[in-house]
């Protein structure tokens, strides 16, 4: 079986098909969608590609595929030949759109963000009759394993901060069995500092209701339409983006917002944050560290 590869690269005359063998050892795994990395022209480097179709046979001479990195669904490579055609680009360039961020061969590759939590070990029952008959007598040791207990999956630093202790007896307590470490993974919360106090959806006016029933009744009949929702600066355009989201959501559907201009998008999410929680909001910008951006996107692809 060969092959249909389209090379990561921006060079507009790279866009179009290279044709490499698929493997024996490949075969059961390679599809539309893949991405492998195979040689290509005089590089001595492997390149990125991507197969973009399957067929029986080629008329070149062609080498085979190296290695399989990932892959992607044959929906996605439709739809990125469709953009490339709509908007008059590499097709490499939007399937690249498609991938999560940090993963690609040429870009810093970001691993997933983990820290040590500190378990309790030993059943709490346990701990507790150790402490009541005065095998453990530490008031140090004491408050950790109390602080601990209260803390699932805290950090050496937290307790050291919170318990007035140190690192020495931590480590004591891990050498006895009493307690352990876990690596476990955090994600990069772009929102993490953000603390917005909760609001309700308001009473409409008689024009937004207008406009919110308008746009309702399309979503309720999985109608799909473009509407211009206008109104001056303040006049209440939001909320009734707000309310028709909440519907959507409602539905077990998801939406996607775009703001015109960075600069708004601080003031936005509070807005968003207020209304349905930092849980169910996902923020991609230009101004997120690669590893946030990494994370938000794992977030929105695992909803």
């Amino acid at each position: 079986m060969v092959a249909e590869v389209i090379i990561n690269r921006s060079a507009k005359k790279l866009n179009r098909t290279f044709d490499y063998n698929i493997p024996k050892e490949l075969a059961d795994f390679i599809i539309i969608g893949s991405k492998v990395l195979v040689p290509f022209g005089n590089s001595k480097t492997l390149q990125e590609g991507y197969v973009v179709g399957i067929k029986e046979k080629s008329e070149f001479e062609v080498k085979d595929i190296v290695k399989l990195e990932d892959n992607l669904t044959d929906f996605q490579i439709k739809l990125a030949k469709w953009m490339a055609k709509h908007y008059f680009c590499n097709v490499s360039d939007c399937i690249k759109l498609m991938q999560t961020p940090g993963t690609g061969r040429k870009e810093n590759k970001v691993q997933d963000k983990t820290i040590n939590g500190i378990y309790l070990k030993k059943d709490i029952e346990e701990i507790e009759f150790d402490i009541e008959t005065g095998k453990i007598k530490s008031e140090k040791q004491k408050r950790i394993l109390k602080f601990v207990k209260d803390n699932d999956g805290c950090t050496i630093p937290e307790i050291e901060m919170f318990t007035d202790t140190s690192r020495a007896i931590v480590n004591t307590l891990i050498k006895n069995d009493y307690l352990e470490i876990i690596e476990k993974t955090v994600r990069r919360d772009p929102l993490i500092n953000k603390n917005v106090r909760k609001t309700n959806n308001l009473k409409l006016t008689q024009e937004q209701n207008i406009a919110y029933e308008f746009v309702a009744n399309s979503i309720s009949n999985n109608e799909f339409k473009e509407f211009l929702l206008y109104g001056v600066t303040g006049s209440g355009k939001t909320e009734v983006y707000l309310q028709l989201i909440k519907k959507v959501i409602d539905e077990n559907k998801t939406a996607i917002v775009l703001v015109p201009e960075i600069s708004l998008t601080p003031q936005m999410v509070d807005r968003f944050v207020s209304r349905f929680g930092k849980e169910e909001i996902a923020v991609l910008h230009s101004k997120l560290s690669i590893g946030e951006r990494h994370d938000e996107w794992k977030k929105i692809k695992e909803r």
